[in-house]
């Protein structure tokens, strides 16, 4: 694909065969449109601090700017990631109040010939994301992009001497580059090496937060890497690092691993290649990377899995977490791309990836548009900021229409709609562990979230329709959307008796532990919004609207609650 942002007469292009680098030139409207943007991400000192993952007390956050930041997002397409494709979808990503996007770049269009680096579609996609106060997230489209290679530039496909194809067990090359052959990796390296040095002298206001490298990492094809390369270090001795940290015996990697030899060899092979890529990454610039995940099994389904043939080899599988944590420590955290039909997997999967040693994040859940046996997409935000996932993006914004939506999609807008309108606080409060939420599910009419602890605790009960009478007053959460039975509320504990209390197609209630002789009463509800960090009260809520809980439907909205006891 070419388009007005690739032609030379306009394309910035860095040559580094020659050692010269040429200043980068970028359209006219775009430099415009990046103009004055340096304020827009905060001042300057706060943008010299660089975005990073913190994990403090079991719980992490992105910090950027200096302060918690959680990845309301959505991802584009495979091929949407250029300018003019970029453009068309800024009324979606505003009207659902995303204050990110996952986007990905490409080697292919990045570095058509060797050491020849083009910028300007980088550039411009930069210049956009700015102008709509819109951070990104890049997805680095090198050696991997599900399972193969079909996103390395021309030059490489061409010439599979210098850069060799893996090779099945009986000798078949596949359409996947070895991660065992040096020259594939020193051809990767140097480009994302390029890419980072360009953002660290273009992006000081940090529009770029986090950095993918590759995508879905491993092989399809083949379990491992059968040419000349694999099969040297496959018979070699497993490396002394990764026979320490998994408290293993020395060994081949047949004697050491047994029957998952070959899984584990990959995971390795792909691991250290990545983490070589990443760690020179993150000498020019040190952004936060990760690698994301196809699924091996979600908690058992389907019941067996083949690696290689059902989900690439040699990524970070669950069950290959160990061997990614010791092979690419470079990397922030590995983070699972979610396809999965139902909650209780979801649940599954977040809880796998959700440990002491790896922050949650789901770079990729199941987009705006059916998916086959799967139901209560609204659901599955709601659930990650729950488990403590540092952000969610839902894969497919262009599926995302401004009229003419089915139910359950306008259901997930309007659940994303929600929480952009507090997601500075969201993220403080989410860092902080005085987050909550209750979903919906089949079966399940009721919910409690216990605040606090003995009889000073206090209980959020959370009622869903139609488990309720709903009082004959003016307030009844029926809505268009009850039917999808995805009710789901945040409760953010503010302090000094304070709640922040966002909900859809639900009734809230306050009450006492079940033996206290308190009584607990909202002495104030007001609805509002934030004008970045500070609240702006609207209207106050009494009567009808509290007298029986907080009664709230399906397009939602954002209270604070003061309450006492009697």
């Amino acid at each position: 694909m070419r388009n007005r942002f690739q032609t030379r007469g306009e394309q910035g292009i860095v040559h580094l065969d020659s050692g010269e680098e040429k200043p980068v030139r970028v359209m006219k409207t775009v430099v415009a449109a990046a103009l004055g943007m340096g304020l827009i991400f905060g001042s300057t000192a706060g943008g010299q601090e660089l975005p990073r993952v913190e994990m403090r007390d079991g719980r992490a956050s992105l910090f950027v700017d200096g302060r918690p930041y959680w990845v309301l997002g959505a991802q584009v397409d495979n091929s949407s990631g250029w300018p003019e494709r970029l453009e068309a979808l800024w009324p979606a990503t505003e009207r659902m109040r995303l204050n990110t996007l996952e986007v990905p770049v490409y080697w292919e269009q990045m570095e058509p010939a060797r050491g020849k680096f083009e910028f300007g579609v980088v550039d411009a996609l930069m210049a956009q994301a700015r102008a709509h106060h819109v951070r990104l997230v890049m997805l680095w489209f090198g050696t991997w992009k599900n399972g193969r290679s079909h996103y390395v530039p021309g030059w490489v496909k061409a010439d599979t001497v210098a850069y060799p194809r893996m090779k099945t067990r009986e000798g078949k090359a596949i359409d996947v580059l070895s991660p065992n052959a040096p020259a594939n990796l020193a051809a990767d390296q140097a480009a994302f090496t390029a890419l980072m040095r360009h953002l660290k002298e273009t992006d000081q206001q940090h529009t770029v937060v986090m950095m993918q490298v590759e995508n879905e990492s491993g092989s399809l094809g083949s379990v491992r890497d059968f040419g000349a390369d694999g099969a040297r270090e496959f018979a070699g001795a497993v490396p002394s690092e990764l026979v320490r940290g998994l408290g293993k015996r020395p060994g081949t990697w047949a004697q050491v691993f047994g029957e998952d030899a070959d899984e584990t060899f990959a995971a390795w092979s792909v691991g250290r290649y990545i983490e070589q890529v990443a760690a020179a990454g993150k000498a020019e610039l040190g952004l936060p990377m990760y690698v994301n995940n196809w699924l091996k099994s979600p908690r058992g389904y389907p019941v067996e899995t083949v690696p290689g043939e059902d989900y690439p080899s040699g990524g970070p599988t669950v069950n290959m977490h160990g061997v990614w944590k010791i092979a690419a420590p470079s990397l922030a955290l590995l983070a699972p791309d979610v396809y999965v039909p139902n909650s209780e997997q979801y649940r599954g999967v977040m809880e796998a990836f959700h440990t002491r040693g790896n922050a949650l994040f789901i770079p990729e859940s199941l987009g705006f548009e059916p998916f086959p046996g799967a139901s209560g997409y609204g659901r599955y935000l709601y659930y990650a900021l729950g488990e403590g996932a540092i952000g969610f993006a839902n894969f497919g914004l262009e599926r995302v229409r401004l009229e003419g939506m089915d139910a359950e999609t306008s259901a997930q807008i309007e659940g994303f709609r929600l929480l952009g309108g507090f997601d500075r606080e969201l993220a403080k409060l989410a860092f902080e562990g005085k987050v909550r939420t209750a979903v919906e599910e089949n079966g399940i009419a009721q919910k409690e979230i216990v605040l606090g602890s003995g009889l000073s605790a206090v209980r959020v009960v959370v009622s869903f329709p139609p488990a309720y009478d709903p009082p004959a007053s003016p307030v009844s959460v029926s809505s268009d959307t009850t039917q999808l039975h995805e009710g789901r509320v945040v409760v953010g504990e503010l302090g000094g008796g304070e709640f922040l209390v966002a909900g859809i197609d639900c009734r809230v209630m306050f009450e006492a532990p079940v033996h206290s002789k308190t009584q607990v009463q909202m002495l104030t509800v007001e609805e509002g919004r934030y004008d970045g960090e500070t609240w702006v009260p609207g209207r106050l809520w009494n009567g009808d609207e509290t007298d029986y809980g907080l009664n709230f439907g399906g397009k939602g909205s954002l209270l604070k609650v003061k309450i006492g006891s009697y």
